[in-house]
């Protein structure tokens, strides 16, 4: 089981801001902004597009639903949806709120968010997703 089934398994801790059976939304620990979330499917597949057809749609209407939660809960011009990374073999989708490009730029350097403040933020994303 890898670290993103882990996590939406509940054996590793994590701020959870919407799941349903087969999807799970959490904060990215290491934020670009505040209310960048990373969605993944419960089941565990490592390329975004050897899901079914079927399956990529359930997952992009339940990435549509966080992201509309997020842009409630952080108003800002839209919500970006990047599926980037190759440091965990788990498909996830990141959806950042953005107020211009720069606020997807993966170089930039990383928030620093205490505890409190990830727990605030996941609140709020799962409050307007409810």
């Amino acid at each position: 089981m890898d670290i993103f089934s882990k996590i939406a398994a509940g054996e590793i801790p994590s701020y959870k801001c919407a799941e349903n059976e087969e999807f799970y939304a959490f904060l990215d620990i290491n934020p670009l902004v505040k209310g960048h979330t990373l969605v993944i499917p419960r089941r565990e597949v490592d390329y975004f597009f050897d899901m079914s057809d079927e399956e990529l749609a359930r997952y992009q209407q339940f990435a549509k639903r966080v992201a509309v939660a997020i842009k409630k809960a952080f108003p800002c011009r839209k919500v970006a949806q990047v599926v980037l990374g190759l440091e965990v073999a788990h498909a996830h989708i990141h959806l950042i709120p953005m107020q211009s490009e720069a606020d997807a730029d993966f170089r930039r350097e990383k928030l620093k968010l205490t505890e409190e403040e990830f727990k605030e933020i996941a609140e709020k994303i799962q409050k307007a997703f409810e």
